[in-house]
Order: structure tokens, then sequence, then C-alpha cells
């Protein structure tokens, strides 16, 4: 791998993984907001149903854990696997898109 690819790697985490830390602080408050105020599940959907707003902001999620989570893997696969090579680019790369299939998928199932 060319120390550009690696940079630009290195650069991709980072920068999910500061999206991360505020989408993460962010989910936490809402879910202690509803445990606090004992929504049910059902409210929580009626609340979130047809909110643009907060499909957005999880699809934000969902984009920062499809990148940060495959670079993370190629990274531990590659240490401990010694695994080099398309076979590795290919792998995280479904895993990145299997991550944000997913994803999307609960998004448009929860708030769409």
């Amino acid at each position: 791998m060319s120390v550009r690819t690696q940079v630009l790697l290195w650069t991709a985490q980072r920068i999910s993984a500061a999206v991360l830390a505020v989408c993460v602080v962010i989910h936490l408050v809402i879910i202690i907001y509803a445990v606090r105020n004992g929504l049910s599940a059902a409210e929580i959907l009626g609340r979130t149903r047809g909110s643009y707003a907060w499909a957005g902001f999880y699809a934000i999620f969902v984009a920062a854990v499809a990148v940060h989570v495959p670079i993370g893997l190629r990274s531990v696969l590659a240490e401990t696997f010694d695994w080099r090579g398309r076979g590795l680019d290919v792998a995280v790369m479904a895993a990145a898109l299997t991550l944000a299939m997913w994803g999307y998928r609960a998004i448009l199932a929860v708030f769409i």
C-alpha cells in the first residue's frame, strides 16, 4: 500500500472517529432521556417516524461507522493474520458495504 493511501486511510479513520464521538454522545443522551421519562418503544417510534432530522443524524452516524470500522478491521486482519493484497481490500470493502446497508435499512425501517 502506498504512503499516500495509508495517510488517506489514517485521516479518514480519525475524522470518522471524531464524528462517531459526537454521534455516540448524542445517542446516549437520547437513550438516557427516553429511559428517565419512561418512554416506551412505541412512543419513541412515534416521535421519530417521519423526522428527516433524526434520519439525517443517524445517516451520518451510519456513514461514520461504515468508514471507521472497516479501516480498523483492515489493520487488525493485516497485523493478526499477515493478510495483505487484493483479498483483504475486497473483504473490508464488503464489510463496509454490509455495515452501510444494514444501517441505512434500519434508518428506513424506523424513520421513514
